[in-house]
């Protein structure tokens, strides 16, 4: 299109994607430099420089009267950054909060939020003033120290840069997101850095590792403790690295010899509220299990969380998950991206300092420069005053004999070679001055001001007292305004594991037909002889019974087999624990189960191991072999562990080495015997094959390993049972009828249970009533396969549904 044509219809023909790629370039460049970066030297985003300047501009000094904050936000926003009032505001309102910013720059009066994310109230009823130490980054501004540009409009004028008599982008660091990039960089303690930059300043070859032996690491406003120095060591190297912030607890002793957990600092910006609602959620749900009450006494001094922990409660292995399940254990992720020449760059600790060292180094030599001159101009005014003074006569005469001002200078210039600026102070100083006493008072100006003058002029010829100056005014600030560190550093690792907290012994597992589990010391269950009445194993719910017992290690993790095929995992120590008599904890709230879905399989596991297989067997007769390696990696919400037929169900899962047999017991006194390698390895998601071939009214009631010189032990729902030789039952093929390994009559009723078990076992007999009795296999007969056996267990309106091989011993 030619250029009458465009003039002519008012359209311009323009590449769409050149003109969307330049103009996000620009929005990103400026969201980049104008709003989200600091700048390396003061370490300031463009809207807080501009309030620190504003505030200046209203006199607003730290020994000055306090303003509405609306004054202050509006005059910044007519003037310099014309943002909206609201960002404005809340950049105020972050720097007036001790909890946010580790050296506060805005002294704030009234509502000003708080660390429970309460905000700040509106800005019509807060009142600010500066600091003493953002006055600091203001000196001598008035001094051409740093360079001003037009504001938006043009009517104004504003800093590019302020002086930062300090290094506020170390102490006070910062944080922003622009496009495409993000800055989040730490606060430092005051001396630390101080100390660091006056090591730099002494050898400027000092290695970033040397810098920190000084500058320790971050100390956050809020204090909390960082553990370890690894992250700390790769963010000051490389300008990104992540740390570890951990809430700083005490465990007490607390009322009836109890004991609670004292949380008295959080890690930086983190929701006190949110934090105890969330520790508040975990005990209600028992994700944590233990805790009692909490409440929140903080109070102006600082944070004071008590958390109440019951009285069976492991106080450390409580804190242990707190840590691990809460915000009292962060991560803060530094990435030191500033703005260095209107670029942003990732810095290191050292690029940091050497900046605001050039910054300094500028800003000093330019009010020397400053200084310099407006003592030269002085020095040059006494000396014409020196001449006046000495001929005070002629002087006079000539003033009275000039007709203005102008003719005047002419004679003093012809006269007595007085300068323009000489002339004219001279003309602007009253008669009455011109005494002796006068000239006392300017030669000890003068005196003063030509020392001034060399001292100014060795500033700006001698680096090394350059230095010195700059070191010995970052001491001074050291001095008003450093203070000891808030954040301790530890070495202490951060993924410290329960187990290393929790005593390794064995403990009794049981799970109850409606799905209640619990975890009991291995004492709570004493051998008793045969026949014996046993213990009750808890307060079970109407027609609920205990169908699942195990002895294992807390150390140990547990796998749970499912009804519907699927498996789960926890460590032992995860299953809470309770008293012999208590109902226990519901699985549910453990495991991510469906409705219809129970747990009929419970296995302890010490470690993963290749050489291992699962040997799956189902209610319908089905069996499954599948490596151990396919179970590795199971997922809180569990994974598959066998694909069954509809109504069929996992009863029994077992642990093989690839060369053993297994035995299956059915409900009507079957058995079979065969070795696991006639049951071919299968995928996770497959059926398996058939074990043994079972009447319509026959199940599987159980299966186990077989080892040589043990026996069988099988129990009837009766509450009889009996020991047979396992080389009794000579080794089958797979898919037979099998054997008959127990007599049935009407008084011992059907098999309920069966377990291969050696004379030196004790075994654990479980009726639906909740009872549990512990039985010496040494104590029972040993019979033939086709025998009833004796009675081990007296029953009254209860039946016997499961046996357990007590392993604990």
């Amino acid at each position: 299109m030619s250029e009458n044509n465009i003039i002519e219809s008012g359209i311009l023909d323009v590449d769409i994607n050149k003109k969307m790629r330049s103009s996000y370039l620009d929005y990103s460049m400026s969201v980049i430099v104008a709003r989200a970066l600091p700048d390396v030297r003061d370490g300031l985003k463009p809207v807080h420089r501009r309030i620190l300047y504003g505030m200046q501009g209203l006199n607003l000094a730290s020994n000055g009267p306090y303003r509405k904050s609306a004054r202050l936000v509006g005059d910044v926003m007519g003037k310099y950054h014309p943002h909206g009032d609201s960002s404005i505001y809340e950049a105020t309102v972050r720097l007036a909060q001790d909890f946010n910013t580790r050296y506060t720059l805005v002294d704030g009066q009234g509502n000003f939020g708080n660390i429970d994310g309460d905000g700040a109230a509106a800005m019509r009823y807060t009142e600010v003033r500066m600091t003493k130490l953002a006055e600091e980054m203001l000196r001598d501004i008035n001094k051409e120290t740093v360079d001003f540009v037009p504001n938006f409009d043009e009517n104004e004028k504003e800093p590019t840069i302020l002086p930062a008599r300090f290094p506020n982008l170390l102490v006070n660091g910062s944080s922003g997101i622009a496009v495409g990039m993000a800055t989040n960089m730490a606060p430092h303690n005051m001396n630390e850095s101080i100390d660091g930059i006056i090591a730099y300043i002494d050898n400027d070859e000092i290695s970033i590792s040397e810098l920190n032996q000084i500058i320790k690491g971050p100390d956050f406003p809020t204090g909390a403790q960082i553990m370890g120095t690894e992250g700390i060591k790769e963010a000051y190297e490389t300008g990104r690295g992540k740390i570890t912030v951990r809430a700083v607890a005490e465990i007490k002793s607390f009322k009836n010899n109890r004991e609670k957990i004292v949380i008295t600092e959080l890690p930086y910006q983190v929701n006190k509220s949110a934090l105890i609602m969330k520790i508040a959620e975990l005990a209600k749900n028992k994700d944590i299990d233990g805790i009692s009450n909490i409440t929140d006494a903080s109070n102006r001094k600082g944070i004071n969380i008590i958390v109440e922990l019951k009285r069976d409660a492991n106080a450390e292995v409580v804190l242990n998950k707190l840590y691990k399940n809460t915000q009292m254990q962060t991560t803060f992720g530094i990435i030191n991206l500033a703005l260095v020449n209107g670029r942003p760059e990732i810095l290191n600790l050292k690029q940091i300092i050497r900046y605001y060292v050039d910054h300094q180094v500028e800003v000093v030599t330019r009010r020397t420069k400053f200084d310099l001159d407006k003592a030269e101009k002085r020095a040059h005014i006494v000396e014409g005053l020196f001449i006046a003074l000495d001929n005070i006569d002629r002087i006079i005469k000539i003033v009275r004999g000039s007709k203005d001002d102008k003719e005047a200078k002419e004679k003093f210039y012809e006269e007595f070679k007085l300068t323009e600026e000489q002339s004219q102070a001279i003309l602007d100083m009253r008669i009455r001055r011109l005494t002796g006493l006068e000239r006392d008072r300017l030669e000890a100006e003068y005196e003063k001001l030509q020392a001034d003058i060399k001292w100014f002029k060795e500033i700006l010829e001698n680096n090394d007292v350059l230095m010195n100056l700059i070191k010995e005014e970052l001491l001074e600030i050291k001095e008003k305004y450093g203070d000891l560190r808030r954040t301790v550093i530890s070495h202490a690792r951060t993924d410290i594991e329960i187990e290393d907290i929790i005593k390794k012994e064995d403990v009794v597992i049981t799970l109850t037909q409606f799905g209640y589990i619990k975890r009991m010391s291995e004492g709570t269950y004493k051998p008793q002889k045969r026949g014996g009445r046993g213990v009750s194993s808890g307060n079970m719910r109407d027609k609920d019974f205990v169908k699942e017992l195990f002895v294992t290690s807390t150390h140990d993790m547990i796998l749970f087999f499912t009804s519907l095929g699927n498996v789960f995992k926890l460590k032992a120590y995860e299953i809470p624990e309770d008293s012999r008599t208590s109902r226990g904890t519901a699985i549910i709230n453990l495991l991510d189960l469906d409705e219809d879905e129970r747990v009929t399989s419970i296995i302890p596991v010490k470690e993963y191991d290749p050489d291992l297989n699962f040997l799956m067997v189902t209610e319908k007769g089905l069996i499954k072999r599948t490596p151990f390696k396919d179970y590795k990696n199971i997922r809180k919400s569990g994974i598959i562990a066998i694909k069954l037929n509809e109504g069929d169900k996992l009863i029994d899962v077992h642990l093989t080495k690839d060369d053993e047999d297994v035995i299956l017991v059915t409900k009507k006194g079957l058995s079979i015997r065969f070795n696991e390698e006639q049951v071919r390895k299968s995928g996770r998601n497959s059926m398996g094959v058939k074990s043994m071939d079972l009447d319509k009214d026959d199940i599987v009631v159980s299966s186990d390993l077989v080892v040589d010189d043990k026996y069988l032990l099988v129990i009837s729902e009766n509450g009889y049972g009996k020991l047979t030789e396992i080389d009794k039952y000579r080794p089958q093929n797979r898919g037979g009828k099998g054997l008959l390994t127990y007599k049935i009559t009407n008084k011992t009723g059907d098999v309920a249970s069966a377990a291969v078990v050696e004379k030196e076992d004790d075994v654990m007999i479980i009726a639906n009533s909740g009872i549990i009795i512990r039985i010496l296999t040494e104590d029972i007969s040993v019979q033939g396969r086709n025998t009833s056996g004796v009675k081990l267990m007296n029953l009254t309106d209860a039946k016997v549904v499961a046996v357990a091989n007590y392993i604990g011993d």
